[in-house]
């Protein structure tokens, strides 16, 4: 790893200006959908779990932002009894795709300005803000569509890791991943810790968080997703210079190997409350 860079893809330099699913994970690629549910194999039961603690339930109204294949839009809908769900994204493909009462379907920019779907009890993204730009001012904004005593839930990866971990093909791969996603399309996971104090200063009440780190276990769902993830991403962490193809085809084989005892990049999830009364109208900068 060079001397400016750090795990988590924080380089000095601007990015290209691209975005998630158009200069990387593009949704007409073959195969995007069957990607996505690998992570959603991975977590969602971690999800709902979270959801379900937080009293989601029969009568509440939810929005999903960036829903990808609607995993947990539809489980919302199915085993939590919810009465909505609004499922959001900018390509909205795999969500039109299996329709089902209550799941309401948009196609849009969440951090276009005339965003404003509605208010409602459960407003919810994962694996969203960290491929966006003005990151901690869409805080304010999800937090703003809350209905009084709703509650927004927040997911990201947070890679705990590979920056300690012993020197292996994996954890040169995942961390020129992550600089490799900064250099191409934005992606920031160094800053995501700072969620419960971003929770805070959008007036959010009761904020708590917790992070899963899940083992890497040859043939589970999460090493099937990162190898997948890092093929598809081949060619933006190859031109960080980090890693070369060989490196990521050994980093892809270690994953399926019974020698592989590492930690994937974990998730941080926070929660906070609109307050009963008029939430202030706080929006942090950036």
């Amino acid at each position: 790893m060079c001397a400016h860079a750090r795990p988590g893809g924080v380089r000095p330099g601007p990015s290209t200006g691209g975005h998630y699913g158009e200069a990387l994970f593009r949704p007409e690629q073959p195969g995007e959908d069957d990607r996505i549910d690998l992570g959603a194999l991975a977590y969602d039961d971690i999800t709902m779990a979270r959801l379900r603690s937080l009293g989601v339930g029969p009568g509440w109204n939810c929005l999903d932002v960036g829903a990808g294949t609607g995993t947990v839009a539809r489980r919302l809908l199915y085993e939590a009894g919810v009465a909505t769900v609004l499922a959001v994204d900018r390509d909205v493909r795999f969500l039109t795709a299996h329709p089902l009462p209550g799941l309401g379907v948009l196609e849009a920019d969440i951090s276009a300005p005339g965003f404003d779907p509605g208010r409602f009890q459960l407003v919810h993204a994962r694996f969203l803000l960290m491929h966006l730009p003005s990151r901690q001012r869409l805080i304010g904004r999800l937090g703003e569509l809350l209905a009084p005593g709703g509650v927004l839930v927040l997911s990201d990866a947070v890679d705990l890791t590979t920056a300690t971990a012993p020197t292996t093909p994996y954890t040169r791969v995942m961390q020129a991943m992550w600089q490799g996603l900064r250099d191409t399309i934005g992606t920031d996971v160094s800053w995501v810790l700072d969620y419960p104090h971003l929770f805070r200063a959008a007036g959010l009440a009761s904020v708590a968080a917790e992070i899963q780190v899940l083992p890497l276990v040859p043939g589970s769902p999460i090493s099937h997703f990162w190898a997948r993830s890092w093929d598809r991403a081949r060619e933006a962490i190859l031109a960080t210079g980090l890693v070369d193809d060989a490196t990521v085809d050994a980093a892809i084989r270690h994953l399926d190997s019974p020698d592989c005892a590492a930690l994937s990049p974990g998730m941080i999830t926070t929660w906070g409350w609109r307050p009963q009364e008029a939430m202030p109208d706080v929006r942090p900068q950036g």
